[in-house]
C-alpha cells in the first residue's frame, strides 16, 4: 500500500514542478510580449509633441506621457536611447522612485543620459526615498536592505542635498520640490501634477491621510538650460 501512495506522491509532485515550469515559461512569454509592445509604443511615441516619457514606470501610465520599462529603455545605456530618439528631442523625463536603484556612479550616467536627450529648457523630475524623513520605521523600511518592498535592491540613500550632487554635476539646474532638510522640517515647494505626477508625495501618498508625513520623498526638478 505505501509503495504505491509513494509512486501517486512523486507523480503528483513531478506535474506540480511540470505546471510551475510552464507557469515560467508563461511568464517569460508575457515579459517579451510586453517589452515588444513597449517598443513599437516608444516608436509611436517619438514624434510626439510635447515628448514626455516616464522611465521605470513599473506600468505605471500618465495621461500625457509614454512610460517606460528598463528592459527596452536602460538610463545607463544612452546608445539604446538613440534607436528611439536624436539628442535633444524630448520636453520632459519622469522617475519616481529609481535613482536609489543605481549606484552614485550609475546615478551620475543616468542623469548625463537624461541630459543629452532633453531639449533646452526641458526638465527631469525625479523622486527617491528621502535619508533625512525623521522617522526611523520610515528609514529602515527604504534604507538598502531595508524591509519595505524593492529595498533588497537599494543601492543609496538619498537626502535632498546629495541627490542634487548627482543631478547637478551632470549639467543639469537642480530645484528642490519636497525634502526634509538637515535639521528635520519638512520643505514645500509648490509643484504641477501636469508636469509629471509623483505618487509618493506630501500630498497624494495615501498613507499621509491622517495629516501626518508618513511616507515622502526627495522630489526635484533638474533643467537642462
Amino acid at each position: 500500500m505505501w509503495a504505491g501512495v509513494r509512486c501517486r506522491l512523486r507523480t503528483l509532485v513531478k506535474d506540480v514542478f511540470d505546471l510551475l515550469g510552464l507557469l515560467d515559461t508563461v511568464r517569460k512569454i508575457r515579459a517579451v510580449i510586453a517589452t515588444e509592445a513597449g517598443k513599437r509604443r516608444l516608436k509611436a511615441a517619438a514624434v510626439l509633441t510635447p515628448l514626455r516619457i516616464v522611465v521605470g514606470s513599473g506600468g505605471t501610465v500618465q495621461p500625457g506621457w509614454t512610460d517606460t520599462e528598463k528592459t527596452y529603455l536602460d538610463l545607463l545605456d544612452p546608445k539604446g536611447w538613440e534607436k528611439y530618439f536624436k539628442p535633444g528631442c524630448i520636453d520632459a523625463i519622469l522617475a519616481e522612485h529609481v535613482w536609489e536603484h543605481l549606484t552614485l556612479e550609475q546615478g551620475f550616467i543616468a542623469a548625463t543620459t537624461c541630459r543629452r536627450f532633453l531639449k533646452k529648457g526641458g526638465y527631469l523630475r525625479v523622486a527617491v526615498p528621502d535619508g533625512r524623513h525623521p522617522d526611523r520605521g520610515y528609514i529602515d523600511r527604504v534604507k538598502p536592505g531595508g524591509t519595505g518592498p524593492g529595498a533588497d535592491d537599494h543601492k543609496v540613500l538619498y537626502d535632498c542635498v546629495t541627490l542634487s550632487d548627482i543631478i547637478s554635476r551632470a549639467g543639469l539646474e537642480v530645484r528642490p520640490l519636497e525634502y526634509f532638510d538637515k535639521n528635520g522640517e519638512f520643505v514645500f515647494n509648490d509643484w504641477s501634477v501636469a508636469d509629471g505626477m509623483i505618487h509618493r508625495s506630501c500630498r497624494y501618498d495615501e498613507r499621509n491621510r491622517d495629516g501626518k508625513l508618513n511616507f515622502t520623498s526627495v522630489i526635484i526638478d533638474a533643467y537642462n538650460s
